[in-house]
């Protein structure tokens, strides 16, 4: 919401919001394509036990990936109780009513900027408890280690092992050779880049999610000159 109204024009939202759409694409496609060629070439799945499978889950699993109808998918979008998608935790519903927010704020102008500011002041605040909760995170991360191992043995450690090979080479692929070629082709290093989020980098390794550091990445950038406006619609948006 904030990223959007700071930029005070739809015609900038749509010009930002347009490029980085098309980069997260372009992007995101290549980089499937390197996940793709890594786990076929490392198949992570092979050796796995499935005798301690619970085979009505898997059932469940497998039904509702067949039945994905794009239609439904796109509808269910469309939240028809916020407040629900809220307390369900339903992502992209909270982001297409945030975008809507965030458009209305504008088109009312200055009439609230007093809502922007209040905004602006509860996201500190939401920032610091997620700061909070993930100091204790890698005792979360120990946790399901310590259930994998014990329900289904040391053995399992293996394929496991092989899966974090694969994403790892994935990453390394990603960012040192498609990433990199774009950090050069903007005439920025990424190594400078890679040092300045350093700790950042660390906290997504131990907890395998870049949610945990949406806050300290957005004001990190920022303090390295990039725009409040760009990085509030930029980086949530991805």
């Amino acid at each position: 919401v904030l990223g959007i109204a700071s930029m005070g024009d739809m015609k900038k939202v749509g010009r930002v919001g347009g490029k980085a759409i098309l980069y997260f694409e372009v992007v995101t496609t290549i980089a499937l394509v390197i996940g793709l060629l890594v786990a076929n070439w490392v198949k992570p799945g092979q050796g796995v036990s499935t005798d301690k499978l619970e085979s009505e889950k898997v059932i469940q699993y497998t039904q509702k990936a067949g039945e994905l109808n794009w239609g439904e998918f796109f509808a269910h979008v469309v939240p028809s109780n916020i407040v629900k998608s809220f307390a369900e935790g339903d992502i992209l519903q909270i982001l297409f009513f945030s975008v809507l927010f965030g458009v209305a704020l504008i088109h009312l102008g200055s009439h609230t900027d007093a809502i922007v500011k209040g905004l602006d002041k509860f996201s500190h605040v939401l920032f610091y408890m997620m700061k909070m909760v993930m100091r204790v995170a890698p005792i979360g991360a120990f946790g399901g280690m310590a259930y994998t191992i014990g329900h289904f043995g040391l053995e399992s450690l293996i394929p496991l092992g092989k899966l974090m090979v694969s994403v790892y080479v994935t990453m390394a692929a990603f960012i040192f050779i498609i990433l990199n070629g774009i950090a050069y082709l903007y005439g920025f290093s990424l190594w400078k880049l890679l040092k300045y989020i350093r700790n950042e980098l660390l906290i997504v390794l131990g907890t395998s999610s870049s949610e945990s550091v949406l806050p300290t990445i957005m004001n990190k950038l920022e303090a390295a000159g990039c725009k409040k406006s760009v990085v509030g619609l930029v980086i949530p948006t991805g």
